[in-house]
């Protein structure tokens, strides 16, 4: 039996691109589909494009998961075991975007044996949050384990997870839905960073879109009224010292001027979608000079909205030269959602 992507009782979660009814796209990390059913068989119909690196989908299934190998481009029909234990027993399956727009998946739907029910999903929770990243926020990277506190090892997209970055693990957390607004090597400013090199793209241009990534055709807005955060999390600041650390140089030269301008525009937008959200802005373990996040206060302070704040980790910029795995995630999530839980957020 074969479940389209439209059915009513498919759960989605994230950015996701209904231009096609019958096959919507995932393009930001954390984007998801849910479904419980029955029976011992389930296999999933996708369609990838792929701009670079290996491409993987997560899937937890019955609590356990796994990743599933995408093709580099094409469709493919995925078969993912099922242990059943008793005739009537039922199961759920959450099948999400691992990684960020490395590829462009269309989800193409589910297929379940013929006689097999399809149920209701669980409830939505009411609390929802939102976070504006680099590759930390992606989650990439996060599986290497034995590489915690140490540079990044080789690697070609196996061991990026977004369900192991801090941004999904303080959604957890808090128990909230998440949108992941994250892509690796964005900075702030077009011009800066290390994203679609050499015309590098920013969060002032892809915060408030669904494709962003030029290799995959032209860009598209993000309809804002789909999804209302409480909380929200702008966590950029940390691959804008390249190609020049400028706020490390010169706190107050023209460019560094211009960014904490900049940084206080895109608060303003954002601010103008969710008149009610609490702002929390942040850069992470991940080592940096703290110029940057004396910029953040900076801005946070001079804009006066009670509702925007400025939150430091305790080992802030200084907790490893490489991205954060599982455990070091799990540490700003535990103080991030801490500090979230403090604050007067109205779920």
């Amino acid at each position: 039996m074969l479940i389209m992507p439209e059915h009513k009782y498919l759960q989605y979660t994230g950015r996701v691109d209904w231009r096609n009814r019958t096959a919507p796209v995932f393009v930001f990390p954390c984007t998801s589909v849910r479904m419980r059913f029955t029976g011992d068989t389930l296999k999933v119909y996708v369609r990838n494009k792929k701009a670079y690196w290996e491409n993987y989908l997560g899937c937890i299934l019955d609590g356990e998961q796994t990743k599933l190998r995408l093709p580099d481009n094409g469709e493919a029909v995925i078969e993912i075991p099922v242990n059943q234990t008793t005739e009537d027993s039922s199961h759920e399956v959450l099948l999400f975007k691992r990684q960020d727009s490395c590829h462009e998946v269309a989800f193409l739907g589910f297929e379940i044996e013929d006689g097999a029910e399809f149920l209701a999903p669980p409830e939505r929770s009411r609390r929802r949050i939102e976070v504006y990243g680099d590759s930390v926020s992606a989650g990439e990277v996060s599986e290497a384990v034995d590489y915690v506190g140490k540079p990044d090892p080789e690697h070609n997209g196996q061991y990026s997870n977004s369900w192991y970055s801090y941004a999904w693990m303080t959604a957890r957390k808090l128990g909230a839905e998440i949108h992941d607004i994250a892509q690796g090597g964005i900075a702030l400013l077009d011009g800066t960073g290390w994203f679609n090199e050499p015309d590098y793209i920013g969060m002032e241009t892809a915060w408030n879109k669904i494709h962003y990534n030029p290799v995959f055709g032209p860009a598209t807005d993000w309809d804002f009224t789909q999804y209302t955060p409480q909380v929200v999390i702008v966590a950029i600041g940390q691959n804008d010292n390249h190609p020049e650390d400028y706020m490390k140089e010169d706190y107050n030269c023209d460019r560094a001027v211009r960014w904490r301008r900049g940084y206080g525009e895109l608060l303003k937008k954002i601010r103008g979608q969710y008149p009610d959200a609490w702002i929390v802005c942040i850069t992470t373990l991940l080592e940096h000079d703290p110029s940057w996040d004396q910029s953040i206060n900076e801005v946070c302070s001079s804009l006066q909205d009670e509702k925007i704040r400025h939150f430091v980790f305790r080992r802030n910029g200084r907790g490893t030269p490489g991205h954060l795995r599982i455990p070091e995630a799990e540490e700003m999530a535990e103080e991030l959602s801490a500090y979230i839980e403090k604050l007067d957020v109205q779920w």
